[in-house]
């Protein structure tokens, strides 16, 4: 059984299952599903608990299993946990959480909660995977995105009786509250827990929020690759000054942003011969998020604003890896500013037939 984060609370009101399965890679969002489900557990009476943190090739198995398969000396009802941070059992751990969710079936004394990272497609398939899918409830928790985070800040603070202005100027402290915390949504978290602590309930003001929360944002350059296409310029400023803060790697930034370069081009060439956009792409291998980017942006590409920006990528690869290029700055990361720029620009000129002049 599937169940999105969202109904969690309404699910326990209905009654407690024996099994539930936390996966994804947001920690504050598993903690807090987990902490649910504990908080009711505990009104049913389980009062005892064991956690077990799959770690190393030597893991004892059998303790997890005699665990969930014995009653509690102290307690009529106990709950036990696993983690296993790697998201990888291996042979023995897939057999054993197999025996684990039949167990779980019936077994009204011990309920078992199974954490886990974000799991791709190939791991959901497993043996493992589906038992624990066939005997338990499971709940993938998905990050917020940069757009949904405003309403989910502005949720968590109607919680603790606070709001910002209406209209404009609460949605303008909603996106600065959003630049501060993008990508960690732990410190925001607690930004928020800051605001309860420093003003009363009530409306907040701009001022206040500029001045109690700190800028906590973690950038991925995988994020970064989106925002680009999507050109959002003032974004990927504070996401390339952000990366290069946190000391990530010049290559690796530019070899994002020329595969979305390449991989435009490749498609590009496809629907000049005849294909249709679905195909190109899946033939690409563009999928979610990118798909519906690239099929905003491709009408807009000229195939001569495509050659350039893919020479002024190969230009900025020389230049990441030592090498100096006329007219381009010497400096990594004002090269890297460059190139994402000219891409931005790319993406948002509105007349489709014609080329965009690209300031050199």
């Amino acid at each position: 059984m599937q169940l999105a984060p969202n109904q969690l609370d309404a699910h326990l009101q209905k009654g407690l299952k024996s099994l539930y399965v936390l996966h994804g890679d947001e920690p504050l969002l598993i903690q807090e599903a987990a902490d649910a489900i504990r908080s009711f557990a505990r009104t049913q009476g389980f009062t005892e608990r064991s956690s077990h943190t799959v770690a190393g090739a030597h893991f004892y198995w059998s303790e997890v299993l005699a665990a969930g398969g014995s009653l509690s000396l102290f307690a009529d009802k106990q709950i036990v946990e696993l983690r296993i941070p790697s998201g990888k059992p291996g042979k023995e751990g897939s057999t054993a959480i197999q025996h684990l969710a039949e167990q779980s079936r019936g077994n009204d004394s011990t309920l078992t909660m199974v954490m886990l990272p974000r799991l791709d497609k190939l791991t959901k398939g497993g043996a493992w995977f589906g038992a624990l899918e066939s005997f338990g409830v499971t709940i993938q928790v998905e990050p917020v995105e940069r757009g949904a985070l405003p309403p989910w800040i502005a949720q968590r603070l109607s919680r603790q009786g606070q709001r910002v202005a209406a209209g404009e100027a609460g949605q303008l402290t909603l996106q600065f509250f959003a630049d501060r915390v993008e990508g960690n949504l732990l410190a925001a978290h607690q930004e928020i827990q800051k605001l309860a602590l420093l003003f009363p309930p009530g409306e907040l003001t701009f001022e206040q929020v500029e001045g109690a929360v700190l800028n906590v944002a973690r950038y991925d350059v995988f994020k970064l690759s989106e925002a680009v296409l999507a050109g959002q310029m003032e974004r990927v400023q504070r996401m390339l000054e952000g990366l290069q803060a946190e000391g990530e790697a010049e290559v690796l930034v530019h070899y994002t942003m020329a595969e979305d370069i390449r991989a435009l081009k490749r498609v590009k060439d496809a629907l000049n011969q005849g294909r249709p956009m679905p195909m190109a792409l899946r033939e690409q291998r563009v999928w979610g998020v990118k798909e519906r980017l690239f099929e905003r942006v491709l009408p807009r590409l000229s195939d001569a604003t495509l050659a350039e920006l893919l020479q002024s990528a190969h230009l900025v690869d020389g230049i990441v890896k030592g090498l100096k290029q006329p007219d381009w700055p010497t400096n990594n990361w004002q090269a890297l500013h460059r190139l994402a720029m000219r891409l931005c620009q790319a993406c948002l000129v509105q007349a489709p037939a014609a080329a965009p002049r690209i300031s050199r």
